[in-house]
């Protein structure tokens, strides 16, 4: 199984940067698809970002060319960079790990393993 730890959400204002941070326990890290998710109040679930088995990067529509996700193999830690934030960014982020197949990289219930998430809060 994975353990899956995020950090570094907060309170910023609009138009500012922060970085999320996810730590996964297990021996297996590199074998799973790594995703970002958020969710606001009254809201579903929604997909923002994954890195894939092979290290392949796909975004949301509403947050491409702003935010980067990355991975660091040898931290079992994965990133989320979020830049000239927004206030309807503001949400509860989730990491997961999965083994999706294909085009269900975006798909929320393609992830078996999620964090307790993380608040992000943006000011306008």
């Amino acid at each position: 199984q994975v353990q899956l730890v995020e950090s570094g959400g907060g309170l910023v204002q609009a138009g500012g940067s922060l970085r999320l941070s996810c730590a996964a326990s297990g021996r297996t890290f590199s074998s799973y698809s790594m995703g970002w998710f958020r969710q606001a109040p009254g809201k579903e679930r929604e997909f923002v970002a994954v890195t894939t088995r092979s290290s392949s990067t796909y975004y949301a529509d509403s947050v491409k060319g702003r935010f980067t996700i990355s991975r660091d193999k040898a931290k079992n830690t994965v990133y989320l960079q979020m830049n000239s934030l927004k206030p309807e960014d503001t949400a509860a982020y989730y990491c997961a790990a999965g083994r999706p197949v294909g085009l269900n990289i975006y798909s929320t219930g393609q992830y078996d393993y999620w964090g307790q998430g993380t608040p992000v809060t943006v000011s306008s």
